[in-house]
């Protein structure tokens, strides 16, 4: 598999405990953000991690969402210390997840469900939500439509505001004899049109990954 890092600062001391470090893997490098874009192009990686600290990072991401050979991968935001607002901005840009520095005991878990830059199906699939609002409290329970779905995530569309960052319980409604798929996720971005977000799934239970791709290669 092939890693593009994109920093001015290397990061082979912060990730070498991690999965991108391992034998087989292919790393690239581009130290501008400049150069992120034709570096992509040319290596054509299983994921992208942006340094949030990268100048012009925000415009990197964003032309790797616009072009054509780029925006089905995965963007990957890094960040070190407390959360700041070029966060918004990056995921706005278009990127799928912030991992924070130094790595967590989770990292190679989310890093290998974003590699595999999964198929997507177009769906109109019932979701019903709750916000996490932490120790074990949930907010009101709302409803929302599945645009499109993944096994690691899927773009909704509901008339209740959303922030980046929101923590959501999830039900969809996938299987014919009205069973439902259920999990935890976040939203990781606002999509241009209102009131459309993207939610990554970071917890399906049971095997509701598997009945996810099921649906989504139309089994």
């Amino acid at each position: 598999m092939r890693v593009l890092l994109c920093s001015e600062a290397p990061l082979d001391e912060e990730l070498a405990s991690t999965l991108l470090f391992r034998a087989g893997m292919e790393r690239h490098v581009a130290t501008a953000s400049k150069d992120v874009l034709e570096a992509a192009r040319r290596v054509k990686p299983q994921i992208v991690l942006v340094d949030r600290d990268l100048k012009g990072a925000p415009l990197a991401v964003k032309a790797l969402r616009e072009n054509a050979e780029t925006r089905g991968t995965s963007v990957v935001v890094l960040a070190r210390g407390d959360f700041a607002a070029s966060e918004f901005e990056l995921l706005e840009a278009g990127g799928n997840a912030v991992l924070r520095l130094p790595p967590s005991g989770d990292w190679d878990d989310r890093l290998f469900r974003l590699m595999q830059v999964p198929h997507r199906r177009e769906a109109r699939v019932g979701v019903s939500l709750q916000l996490d609002l932490g120790l074990g409290a949930t907010g009101e329970t709302f409803t929302a439509q599945a645009l499109n779905l993944s096994v690691n995530g899927m773009l909704i569309a509901t008339g209740r505001p959303l922030q980046i960052g929101d923590d959501l319980t999830f039900a969809l409604a996938l299987r014919e004899d009205g069973g439902l798929v259920r999990g935890g996720g976040t939203v990781v971005r606002q999509a241009e049109e209102p009131l459309r977000y993207g939610v990554e799934l970071t917890q399906v239970a049971g095997d509701g990954r598997v009945q996810i791709k099921q649906y989504v290669n139309g089994l």
